[in-house]
């Protein structure tokens, strides 16, 4: 049984090269981050390995110690605690040494290694031509699978080494649905928390264990709302501690600029009048309030301009001026009417 929510036609290949011996011997699962691309994963490795008729069971044995990470068979890499050896935040050499050392061996205690590679697009430049080696000599009895929320950032002879495989948003009706009818969630929280997250399922169900989750999204948004009325100073100090931040956790910022976003969407489904629509549904009063401080050109160029620095960030632009210029670019409620408006003097 896929535990993965949603994400029906990925499990139905995955499924079908299961019942035919037709697995690729790589496959490359992008998508959002808590989209389902770790637990798609875990539940390929299960499968594989897995003692039952009907893979994966996640009862056998082997599925209990491959979800509990303690199967010698299955591995995941991802980004070393102190970084590379210049100390750079990326999935270094070394490491894939490693793991072509143990994929030359034979399976120790199961029918099949899976080497899984959390944050692929963090791959060193050494470390992606490294394993380029062990993708173009396949063993039959190693899998590898490459979870990236950015298959741009990786090489071109990597990716296609891989099987494609697109982990697509879901639904905010699917996210909801799941958490009540998969774990029993209420319908009121049900539908914030869907809300909430961006059709991505494992945010949702890690906020409704832990409420801190939800804590901290409240903080940052109120953060984001007050950035509106800050001026120019206010918001370049923002920016310090956000790009201090970029160089310590990515997806961090990446999540912010992402809550921004939909913050920005909610505007302008408001602005339309279809505030039914609206993702943020703790905030929507707020919402109403702040939208009539904007025309809808300047939600559109806000959402485009916030949309661009994440790009940009992803291309390893300078993370501070990248920030800087979408304060910039960002209207603030008191200049919500005005076009045009001068640059403000720099000293």
């Amino acid at each position: 049984m896929w535990q993965v929510i949603g994400q029906n036609r990925v499990v139905s290949l995955l499924q079908n090269g299961l019942d035919t011996g037709k697995l690729a011997h790589a496959y490359l699962l992008v998508g959002p981050a808590h989209v389902g691309k770790m637990t798609l994963a875990v539940n390929l490795a299960q499968a594989l390995n897995c003692e039952s008729d009907d893979r994966p069971c996640l009862q056998c044995t082997a599925c209990d110690k491959i979800a509990a990470a303690n199967h010698a068979d299955v591995q995941v890499i991802g980004l070393s605690p102190n970084g590379d050896a210049a100390g750079t935040k990326l999935i270094g050499i070394d490491q894939i040494k490693q793991l072509q050392h143990t994929a030359s061996l034979p399976p120790f205690e199961g029918k099949h290694k899976v080497f899984i590679i959390d944050g692929a697009e963090l791959l060193s430049i050494e470390a992606a031509n490294c394993l380029l080696k062990t993708l173009e000599e396949p063993s039959n009895d190693v899998t590898f699978i490459l979870l990236t929320t950015n298959d741009r950032l990786l090489p071109e002879t990597v990716i296609s080494r891989c099987q494609h495989l697109e982990l697509r948003p879901l639904a905010t009706t699917e996210v909801e649905a799941a958490l009540i009818e998969n774990h029993n969630i209420e319908t009121e929280r049900a539908r914030l928390l869907a809300g909430l997250s961006q059709g991505c399922p494992g945010w949702a169900l890690s906020a409704a264990e832990d409420e801190t989750l939800l804590q901290r999204h409240d903080e940052m948004m109120n953060r984001l709302i007050q950035i509106l009325d800050a001026d120019y100073e206010e918001r370049f100090a923002f920016v310090v501690r956000v790009a201090s931040q970029f160089a310590q956790n990515r997806a961090t910022v990446y999540d912010m600029l992402n809550l921004w976003i939909s913050f920005w969407r909610d505007l302008m489904l408001v602005k339309m009048g279809s505030g039914s629509l609206i993702t943020n549904i703790d905030k929507k009063d707020e919402l109403i309030k702040i939208a009539g401080n904007y025309r809808l050109s300047q939600i559109k160029k806000a959402i485009r301009s916030i949309q661009a620095t994440a790009e940009q960030l992803r291309q390893n632009a300078n993370t501070r001026l990248a920030l800087e210029v979408l304060m910039l670019d960002i209207p603030g409620k008191e200049r919500g009417g005005v076009e045009n408006q001068a640059a403000p003097i720099i000293r």
